[in-house]
C-alpha cells in the first residue's frame, strides 16, 4: 500500500504513465525497484521520468496517508485490486487511486449516475424522488457528486428508498463540500459511501471537479441528466459519458427554460435518450427482462381540468369507449373533446385502441 500510495505521490507522473510502467513492471513496488536503465527502455518513459522515480522523496507523504486512512478507516483502492471499480477500470483516463469511505460494494449489477444543475426546481427533484423509487426493486447503485441540487436530491431520495448511494468528490476525505452536506454524507457512509481520487489535504478546487465528473460517468452503466443549463457541469458528465460509450438519458422540459436547455439540447441532437418514463430506462437498458412488472408511470401525475375529469369518469365506467359515444354523453364539440383526450394519452392516463376507442391506462 505505501508502494502504491507513494506511486501517485511522485509529480510529474500521471495515470497514464503509471499505467504504462505498471505493464511492464507488474507492481508499484517492482517500478521503484527497477534500475534506471531498465526504465529508461520502457516505451514513453525516458531519461526525465527515470530520474523522478530513481530519486522520487514521495514516501514521507505517502506514510501520513496511511496514517490518515487507518485512522478514519478509509478503504484504498489501487487500480490493480479486485475491488476496483471494473467499470471505471475500462475507461482510458481512469485514475490508478482511488480513496473510498463506505459500505457498499462499487461493483454491483447496476450502477446509474445522476446529474444536473445545482439550481434544481421542485419539479426537478420530485423527478429524481420518483425515478428512484420506480427503479428501487433493481437494487441500484446511484452514484453522483454530492453538489448543490440535482446531485443532492438523487443522494436524499436513494436514501429515503434504501438504495445504496456512492457520492464522487473533487477533495480529500478529510472534509465535505459543501459542508451543508455533511449529515446527508455522513448517512451515506452507512448506505453506501463517498469516493475520491483526492488524498487528504486537498482542497475542492475548481479543476478538480471534470476530474471527478469523468469517475461519476466511468462507474455508470447509463448517465441521468435532470435539468442542466447548456454550460453547466451535468453536460460535461453527459460528454465523458458519451465518450466512454455508455448510455445517457435526459429529462425533457420546456424550450424557453434555461434549466432545460441542456436536456433538449443533448435530446435534440442524440447525444442522449428522451427520459419521461422509467419504463423508457429499463427497456434501453435491458432491465425489463428481469422481471414481469405493471407499467409504472415515472411523471409526476397531473392535476386535471374538470373537463378531463369529466373524461375519466366515463371511460373507468366502461372496458373501453368510442369517440362518439363519449362525445354523446358529454354533449362536447369533437374538437374540443379530441384535444383533451390527446392530453390525457399524452400524460398517460388514457391509451388509444384503433377505431378511436380509449381507455384507461392501467
Amino acid at each position: 500500500m505505501l508502494y502504491e500510495i507513494g506511486l501517485t505521490l511522485i509529480k510529474g507522473i500521471g495515470d497514464a504513465t503509471i499505467k504504462t510502467l505498471l505493464s511492464y513492471c507488474g507492481s508499484p513496488e517492482e517500478i521503484f525497484r527497477t534500475s534506471k536503465q531498465h526504465l529508461e527502455k520502457i516505451p514513453g518513459i525516458g531519461s526525465k521520468t527515470a530520474d523522478l522515480i530513481i530519486h522520487h522523496s514521495s514516501f514521507d507523504r505517502a506514510e501520513q496517508e496511511l496514517k490518515f486512512i487507518e485512522k478514519y478507516k478509509i478503504q484504498p483502492i489501487f487500480i490493480q485490486a479486485e475491488d476496483y471499480p471494473k467499470r471505471l477500470k475500462s475507461c482510458y483516463d481512469a485514475p490508478v487511486m482511488l480513496y473510498f469511505k463506505g459500505n457498499v460494494k462499487l461493483n454491483q449489477q447496476k450502477v446509474i449516475a445522476i446529474v444536473g444543475t445545482r439550481n434544481a426546481t421542485t419539479y426537478g427533484k420530485q423527478f429524481c424522488e420518483q425515478l428512484i423509487s420506480s427503479l428501487k426493486h433493481h437494487q441500484l447503485l446511484i452514484v453522483s457528486g454530492l453538489a448543490y441540487g440535482i446531485d443532492i436530491a438523487a443522494h436524499k431520495a436513494s436514501l429515503a428508498h434504501e438504495t445504496h448511494t456512492v457520492g464522487v468528490l473533487g477533495h480529500g476525505l478529510d472534509r465535505i463540500y459543501p459542508a451543508l452536506h455533511r449529515s446527508i454524507a455522513e448517512k451515506m457512509i452507512h448506505q453506501g459511501g463517498l469516493l475520491t481520487e483526492f488524498r487528504s489535504e486537498t482542497n475542492p478546487d475548481k479543476q478538480n471537479f471534470p476530474k471527478r465528473n469523468r469517475i461519476i460517468a466511468g462507474m455508470a452503466d447509463a448517465t441521468l441528466v435532470v435539468e442542466a443549463t447548456k454550460t453547466g457541469g451535468a453536460l460535461i458528465t453527459a460528454e465523458i459519458a458519451n465518450s466512454y460509450n455508455r448510455d445517457v438519458f435526459a429529462v425533457p422540459g420546456r424550450v424557453d427554460d434555461e434549466l432545460s436547455e441542456g436536456c433538449n439540447f443533448l435530446i435534440k441532437t442524440n447525444r442522449a435518450h428522451l427520459l419521461d418514463r422509467v419504463e423508457d430506462l429499463e427497456y434501453i437498458m435491458g432491465w425489463d427482462r428481469d422481471e414481469v412488472k405493471p407499467v409504472k408511470q415515472l411523471q409526476i401525475l397531473p392535476h386535471l381540468t374538470k373537463d378531463e375529469e369529466k373524461i375519466v369518469a366515463i371511460i373507468k365506467d366502461y372496458n373501453a369507449i368510442a369517440i362518439d359515444d363519449l362525445q354523446v354523453k358529454l354533449d362536447m364539440p369533437q374538437s374540443k373533446l379530441a384535444m383533451l383526450l390527446l392530453n390525457l394519452e399524452m400524460q398517460s392516463v388514457i391509451i388509444s385502441l384503433p377505431g378511436k376507442v380509449y381507455k384507461m391506462n392501467h
